[in-house]
């Protein structure tokens, strides 16, 4: 079986006739052609081909003529064939002008005479003339276009259907248009391919089951192309001595096993003799194969591309792009011609496709064809990154490391590396993919690779640390020019501060930043501290940032450089740098801050913090500052210096103005930093408190709040709750300022449920609490008093026991001043008048009813007004007596708390109802009505402290000694009090040994020495 091709010139070689062939076949002929294998090959050119039947009889010659006879031979044929079929052809285009010409004049002579019917044939039959002219146009052999005249007509015929003179020549010599089946056997290249996969359409008896055969049906192949050895294509045609000509390798390997063998060797092909081994090279069959092969190629890249633009069925869009693959892996120029006519760009749409196998054939093919900077141009265009970024997390193993695959390629082009770091997602899923490489080492390696690749393209190296992937960024940041450092720390600055990322640095770059910030150029400088600022945020950071130096830098700008050495003060950056490295929770007492061997906890370094505490120093600076000093002063002997440096330098004065600042921020770290000094140098701190002027009554302004509750608010509460209490000064200048009202009315907001949901409200509840506690301890001064009992403190306190907003601290505090007032009960207390005398008793029996007593405050005011206890006129407003309070009750269910501070403020205000200046068998007859004793002693059975013990042991005493019979056996009967009492007598300081020792003498588990035994003798 023969084929043909169409040849190009080739030195001294003319224009050749083509033959053509069914399939590639696997057989063995010899010299000759058969008839029946020429008479199943009818010529197909490329569309504007003529079919023509050609048989060429391969003719046996000698070495030196055989190629050029065959040539000749098919010239000759070509000249006939070629003359007579373009002179028909062109006589039947003339016709068909002529006609065309003929019904457009009728069209325009008659178009306003003739009805829409008529119209619509005399143009039906006008665009079947102009088709028939196309369709004899598409059958003129490509090489009549070497005719001028035969270009022109070509042109000026398909002019008329829209065409620029352009495009015609550039659709005539490259995009060659389909043919038409009209008059002629040579099927259309889209009917090919869509009875391929279908119903395997027969044109002409030629049957084709693959996109190759439709090619070779197109661009045939002569048998002189096939090695008689092989029998496939030659690549290097050789002729031997005998004429026969054969690929080099296989006449050599043919050759070479009979070299080490004396016996002749033969001819493969003609069985004679070969006298010599010497082949030589056929460039001429050479050059003619390599041009089938390059048109050939087109071709099919050309048919795969119809192929993929049907989109009929899935198997026709896999054959196409596997014949795609396979041509662009033979050579740069079918990669090149993908581009051109576009396979390129619809590979990009086929990502979407919703066959996996698609999408990852697609992938493999664009990945060939980004191999050049065209390719890559080309997709850069189109949405295959996007769509390839998707694929990435396909649950599907080939379609991932095909996506990864195609990146990779992409990644390699420098034009390309910003758009794929910028598509949504893409790097995000990389670097997961890169961490993750347990999951898929081939991807993950891949994955580092493309990532590494992205890496040239700056922008690429942040998105790479908004990923959680900061190894680049550190690397340029370290290993990088003076430039590219300045541009990474840009981006440490912009992720830290605008997107608030936490970010982990190492070792390297923190010691780089600190060697920036030491830098004498003033950009740079202030870029490192800004990062450090931010970066000394997250405390890993501050260790890793101590490790590599950063505290003796910070220092050495704080205390040594002056703030007029540069153009750029760093000062305050340091100090927030340091401020955030001590609250990190390093070791302050083993952190170096100079060559000189002294530590953050040494009294030069804290002697040097508060004297950069100044008023006219910058908000921040002082704001980092106090930060440092808070910091430090949570440990107990860093605060001691500071406590110590303070009163030496007589410095809180300082402290007490910045407490006034209008920055919030800075005023609330003053205001914290003072209530941390308050239990150690409180007067001090109020002293100053109230030699400024209008101080005090900016605090009773300052806790007043309308709506929300700020944290600077519940600071300043608290710090006037942790003054001492006892500084009148300060008491009697609130009380002036009218700080109680205000007090009072935040009090009742908060009972209200006001604001109580705020984050702050706790604290400044108890903060208020404990400023209206404070009052209490300075009864002693008329104005105090005054307002105490104007106020009815004794009833406030009470209701703040057990009330809505109250809390442990709230209940404690309560009972410190409920203590405080009923200590000054029986001092305020005044005789009864005589006439009150006679109705002791009937008061006695109303004491006794518990009830009445203790839940109608107002029933006890009308009816009784003489305390037996205090033997007196008492009211809660005006002698703040906790029984016509009603506390009483109050108190002893705050035995109940288990907090033991609650308990023992509890504890400390009932004594007072049982000291030695009233009457204790009242107060205890009083309190056994209210179940005391059973209370006491679960408070004693709950909490074993040695202040407790003693209130607890002290009750109990005075309950044995005064209580009556039924209290007498509940104290006795409990099991738990030996057992107490005996630990208390065991572990418990002296008072507590001594109260616990009385009572085991009452219950006679000690021998009593104090008693009197009266002499026989006497």
């Amino acid at each position: 079986m023969r084929t043909s091709s169409r040849f190009l010139h080739t030195r001294h070689i003319a224009v050749r006739p083509r033959r053509r062939r069914r399939c590639r076949p696997t057989r063995t002929r010899g010299r000759g052609t058969s008839a029946a294998a020429v008479e199943g090959h009818r010529h197909c050119a490329t569309h504007f081909s003529v079919p023509v039947m050609l048989s060429v009889a391969t003719i046996n010659v000698s070495q030196e003529n055989s190629m050029e006879s065959v040539r000749a031979t098919m010239e000759r044929q070509t000249a006939r064939r070629t003359q007579t079929d373009v002179t028909q052809m062109i006589e039947s285009l003339f016709a068909n002008v002529n006609l065309a010409k003929d019904l457009s004049a009728r069209c325009k002579g008659r178009s306003l005479q003739l009805k829409d019917d008529e119209i619509q044939n005399i143009a039906q039959d006008l665009d079947n003339v102009l088709q028939n002219i196309y369709d004899e146009l598409g059958r003129i052999p490509a090489s009549a276009f070497g005719s001028n005249s035969y270009m022109d007509v070509l042109i000026k015929s398909q002019s008329m259907r829209g065409y620029s003179e352009a495009d015609i020549y550039m659709n005539v010599m490259g995009n060659r248009p389909r043919r038409s089946l009209r008059g002629n056997d040579t099927p259309k290249l889209v009917d090919f391919l869509q009875g391929m996969y279908h119903e395997l359409h027969e044109y002409g008896g030629q049957m084709f089951n693959t996109l190759p055969e439709v090619a070779e049906y197109i661009e045939p192949l002569y048998d002189a192309f096939f090695c008689p050895l092989t029998n496939e294509i030659m690549t290097d045609p050789v002729t031997t001595e005998s004429g026969v000509t054969c690929d080099r390798r296989a006449i050599e390997e043919y050759i070479e096993r009979f070299s080490d063998s004396s016996e002749p060797i033969y001819c493969p092909v003609t069985k004679m003799p070969m006298q010599s081994k010497t082949v030589m090279s056929n460039a001429s069959l050479k050059s003619v194969i390599e041009e089938w092969t390059m048109r050939n190629e087109a071709m099919r890249v050309r048919i795969a591309r119809t192929a993929l633009s049907l989109s009929t069925a899935d198997t026709m869009v896999l054959e196409a792009m596997h014949e795609l693959k396979l041509l662009a892996k033979l050579r740069g120029k079918n990669r090149e011609l993908m581009h051109k006519i576009g396979v390129t760009k619809f590979l990009a749409r086929l990502l979407d496709n919703h066959n996996a196998q698609i999408q990852c054939d697609a992938l493999e093919l664009l990945c060939l064809l980004a191999e050049d900077e065209e390719g890559k141009d080309i997709i850069g265009k189109t949405k295959a990154i996007a769509r390839t970024v998707k694929l990435l997390s396909s649950n599907t193993t080939g379609e991932r490391h095909a996506a990864i695959s195609f990146l990779l390629e992409l990644s390699k082009s420098q034009l390309l590396l910003e758009n794929i770091g910028s598509t949504p997602g893409g790097i995000l899923i990389l670097t997961t993919m890169k961490i993750n490489n347990t999951d898929d080492p081939i991807a993950a390696e891949k994955a580092g690779a493309v990532l590494k690749n992205l890496e040239k393209c700056p922008k690429n190296i942040k998105y790479m640390a908004e990923s959680g992937y900061l190894e680049p960024l550190q690397s340029y940041l370290v290993e990088g020019s003076e430039e590219m450092q300045m541009e990474m720390v840009s981006f440490l600055s912009e992720l830290v501060q605008e997107q608030e990322l936490t970010i982990d640095i190492n070792r390297s770059t923190s010691e780089i930043l600190i060697k920036m910030a030491r830098s004498c150029n003033p950009r740079v400088r202030k870029a490192a501290f800004d990062v450090l600022v931010q970066l000394s945020l997250h405390h890993p950071n501050s260790k890793m940032l101590v490790d590599a130096g950063a505290v003796p830098v910070m220092i050495e700008e704080l205390f040594i450089r002056k703030v007029d050495d540069e153009p750029v003060n760093s000062m305050a950056s340091a100090a927030t740098v340091l401020a955030n490295i001590v609250e990190s929770g390093i070791d302050p007492d083993t952190t170096v801050v100079n060559k000189e061997g002294h530590v953050l906890t040494s009294k030069y370094s804290i002697y040097n913090f508060v004297h950069m505490l100044k008023c006219f120093m910058p908000d921040d600076l002082n704001l980092s500052i106090i930060r440092v000093l808070l910091a430090l002063t949570a440990l107990a002997k860093p605060l001691a210096t500071v406590v110590s440096v303070i009163r030496e330098n007589h410095r809180g004065h300082a402290i007490v103005e910045l407490m006034s600042s209008p920055t919030e921020a800075l005023s609330l770290a003053a205001t914290r930093l003072l209530i941390t000094l308050s239990p150690h140098i409180g007067h001090t701190i109020v002293e100053r408190l109230c030699k400024t002027q209008g101080q005090p009554r900016k605090l009773v302004k300052s806790i007043s709040h309308a709506g929300r509750i700020t944290e600077r608010q519940a600071a300043l509460a608290m710090l006037l709750a942790r003054l001492p209490y006892r500084n009148t000064s300060l008491n009697v200048a609130l009380v002036q300022e009218g700080a109680v009202p205000t007090i009072l009315s935040a009090i009742k907001e908060m009972q209200n449920g006001a604001a109580r949901s705020s984050k702050h409200a706790v604290p400044y509840m108890e903060g208020l609490v404990g400023a209206l506690v404070r009052l209490t301890a300075t009864l002693y001064s008329p104005e105090v008093l005054k307002v105490a009992m104007d106020h009815n403190l004794a009833s406030v306190l009470t209701e703040l026991l057990s009330g809505p907003a109250g809390s442990d601290e709230v209940q404690r505090l309560a009972g410190v001043g409920l203590e405080n007032l009923s200590y000054l009960s029986i001092k305020l207390s005044q005789p009864p008048p005589d006439e009150l005398l006679s109705k002791k008793n009937a008061i006695l029996k109303l004491l006794k009813d518990s009830k009445a007593h203790s839940n109608n405050k107002k029933s006890t005011h009308h009816q009784v007004n003489v305390c037996l206890v205090h033997r007196g006129v008492c009211s809660p407003a005006t002698t703040f007596c906790l029984l016509e309070a009603g506390t009483v009750e109050g108190l002893l269910g705050c035995l109940d708390n288990d907090n033991v501070r609650v308990v023992e403020a509890a504890l400390g205000a009932l004594c007072t109802l049982l000291d030695e200046r009233v009457d204790v068998e009242k107060s205890v007859a009083a309190l056994s009505e209210l179940d005391a004793a059973r209370r006491v002693l679960g408070a004693l059975r709950q909490h074993r402290q040695n202040v407790l013990w003693q209130k607890c042991f002290c009750v109990v005493e005075k309950l044995l000694e005064h209580g009556d019979d039924r209290c007498l056996r509940e104290v006795t009967g409990d099991r738990m009090l030996p057992t107490a009492l005996v630990s208390a007598f065991h572990r418990g300081d002296p008072s507590t040994k001594q109260a616990a020792e009385s009572i085991l003498r009452r219950l006679h588990k000690m021998p009593d020495y104090s008693a009197t035994y009266v002499s026989m003798e006497f």
